[in-house]
């Protein structure tokens, strides 16, 4: 399903083509997109980058679209083996590492909070490492973001997303819930439209949390158990 096709079904289910209603449906959509990407780990939220620690620098800046990590490994510049590093709270980072100029091999990195560029803060994060690096490596994070919306026609002119074209259901329900509720519309048909949000949750939970995350050499086939 595209953006498109999308926006058509939203009208059509709602019975409304009000300029207004209309006018705000990428609104309903990308707050559908952002409830399901904080309830289902797919996959596809995951995106891969490296980039450079510098030489007695303990802090390192995070991407653009960082939403929390998922893992952060280090290793010599020009190659050579990995590292992963573990996470920890910027307490521990003090505790147990006191003095910035005691250098090392980090081990351990914690969100350290938004960064502060020509005396102003942004909204950008910082990891801080421990203990600060002796020398420079190159850091491999993956992480996790908000792909581009399917309803952003400006970044995303193709209007599709990997949930549009592979759970279409969980999507098209999260927008009505969103358009209904905009609408102020019947409880009864609110509860309808919520029902089956939860019902297409629960389904994309099962892809994204369970069978993306398994495979029939390590965990065995799928059974049902039978009553």
């Amino acid at each position: 399903m595209n953006y498109t096709q999308l926006k058509q079904l939203i009208q059509d289910y709602t019975q409304n083509y009000e300029s207004t209603f209309v006018a705000d449906i990428p609104t309903f959509v990308e707050q559908a997109e952002q409830r399901i990407y904080n309830s289902v780990q797919f996959p596809s939220l995951r995106k891969n980058v490296t980039g450079n620690i510098s030489q007695y620098n303990q802090y390192l800046a995070t991407p653009n679209d960082f939403l929390a990590p998922y893992s952060l490994a280090i290793y010599p510049v020009g190659g050579g083996p990995y590292l992963y590093l573990l996470n920890k709270d910027v307490n521990y980072m003090r505790q147990a590492y006191p003095d910035p100029a005691s250098y090392g091999q980090p081990k351990y990195y914690a969100l350290f909070g938004p960064t502060v560029t020509g005396g102003s803060i942004t909204n950008e994060l910082t990891f801080i490492l421990g203990p600060t690096p002796d020398t420079a490596y190159t850091a491999e994070l993956h992480y996790y973001y908000y792909p581009v919306s399917i309803a952003d026609t400006t970044n995303n002119p193709s209007g599709t997303s990997w949930l549009g074209d592979n759970f279409d259901t969980v999507l098209l329900y999260g927008s009505l819930v969103e358009a209904y509720t905009f609408m102020k519309g019947d409880q009864d048909l609110m509860t309808i439209y919520n029902q089956k949000y939860v019902e297409a949750l629960a389904l994309a939970k099962r892809l994204g949390d369970g069978m993306e995350r398994r495979d029939a050499y390590r965990s065995g086939q799928f059974r049902q158990a039978v009553t």
